[in-house]
């Protein structure tokens, strides 16, 4: 049962950060592409191989706190419903370049960043 709440809180606060910085990235953009998800992903991507290179590789965090974190945070935090549904709709606009460089940077910067994230946490040295 504590599983299913750390999941549920760390859900429902990734959602809430994830609503809040999107209307704060979009607000900086007069565009069609869609920077607040794109950059929520990224972001989501990073912390969550962050996560797991310190839980899984450097075990400094407890199951229950990857849960929260991984799960529960990045889970409501980033956002494929949203990103489908921005390229879905820049097909029915016609701006079918901006979606398929939507698509292709998102694949690849969000995995660079889930890369990065992992990359960074497993050569933390602790002392």
């Amino acid at each position: 049962m504590k599983e299913l709440i750390y999941v549920f809180i760390g859900g429902g606060l990734g959602s809430l950060v994830r609503f809040l910085l999107g209307k704060w990235v979009n607000a900086f953009h007069n565009s069609t592409f869609p920077f607040g998800t794109f950059t929520i992903n990224i972001i989501a991507c990073f912390v969550l191989g962050f996560i797991i290179g310190l839980a899984d590789h450097k075990q400094l965090l407890s199951p229950a706190t990857r849960l929260f974190w991984a799960v529960g945070f990045c889970g409501g935090f980033s956002t494929f419903s949203a990103f489908t549904s921005e390229s879905l709709s820049l097909i029915q606009q016609g701006q079918n370049s901006t979606m398929l460089l939507y698509v292709l940077l998102s694949v690849i910067v969000c995995l660079t960043a889930t890369f990065g994230g992992l990359f960074i946490a497993e050569r933390i040295q602790l002392n």
